[in-house]
């Protein structure tokens, strides 16, 4: 089995590379160097020269505020990245795995988000990652796959920016009207091996499960990591005016269902709480 992963230096990129190391495959993980995925030229190269049977598109544009005023670096890479993949991918009868994610929808839902709702995406970077959507579902042999709160153990996550203000704060402001389910990037890479091995083809949500506001998520992280920070539980419209931020416009409700993986008999991801207790005590190891 030939597997391209683009995106290694990112936080799922670099552990699904991991997880592969224990499988039956050759894996190809091109640098941006290596391959620019922007550049149709460089991607055709790429693909006739491994000739992959499956690709996991992880390279995206993810600095959601940042993207408001960079439209265009946004949608070269989430877009029209996305469709020189997805070109190659139907030229080699690849199968492609597209990391999508909760700002595909507005967040106005009550209750979940099932994978046949309508996306009705509210900033620039989620318009983008629906649009990489549409040019996922052109191939044949495709999964799409919608994540959130994503956090690993390579690159900026909540759960790091927590820890390291825990260091030199007493008291933090987090929002709390903003509700969803945190994603381990190492328990997400193993249920990813395991949608792609169904051959159930499609959309699929797939976080840890149970759910959370930051500031519940905050406040568990200087639980387990015994800190003694309190924090306030603010609205998005008081954390913009108590700080002054601007921010592109976040979900409200960033509930994903997971049904599709019960129907499947896939492994469901085990609890945020679980996964905050792993990873930070592999962080607190490794920085010991």
């Amino acid at each position: 089995m030939r597997v391209l992963v683009t995106g290694s230096s990112g936080q799922l990129g670099h552990d699904i590379v991991e997880r592969l190391m224990f499988e039956d495959a050759l894996v190809y993980a091109p640098s941006h160097e290596e391959m620019d995925i922007t550049n149709a030229n460089s991607v055709k190269n790429t693909f006739d020269l491994f000739k992959p049977d499956i690709v996991y598109h992880c390279a995206a544009y993810t600095a959601v505020d940042k993207a408001e005023e960079d439209k265009k670096s946004c949608y070269d890479i989430n877009v029209t990245g996305t469709k020189n993949i997805a070109d190659n991918c139907l030229k080699h009868n690849s199968t492609m795995v597209y990391i999508s994610t909760d700002y595909v929808f507005d967040g106005t839902k009550e209750g979940y988000y099932e994978i046949y709702d309508k996306p009705n995406p509210m900033n620039v970077y989620g318009e983008t990652k629906w649009l990489g959507e549409k040019e996922t579902e052109r191939v044949e042999k495709h999964y799409i796959v919608r994540i959130s709160w994503v956090f690993g153990l390579h690159g900026k996550n909540f759960v790091k920016t927590m820890l390291n203000l825990g260091t030199t704060h007493k008291e933090l402001n987090v929002v709390d009207d903003q509700i969803g389910s945190p994603t381990y990037t190492r328990d997400l890479a193993n249920t990813l091996l395991e949608i792609v091995n169904s051959d159930e083809y499609g959309i699929y949500h797939a976080t840890n499960s149970g759910i959370c506001s930051w500031a519940d998520l905050a406040e568990y992280i200087f639980k387990v990591n015994k800190m003694n920070i309190k924090v306030n539980h603010v609205s998005t419209e008081e954390y913009l005016r108590i700080t002054g931020a601007k921010q592109a416009y976040r979900p409200r409700n960033s509930k994903l269902s997971k049904s599709r993986l019960d129907d499947n008999n896939l492994n469901k991801m085990t609890s945020w709480h679980t996964a905050v207790k792993k990873y930070t005590k592999i962080l607190n190891k490794n920085n010991s």
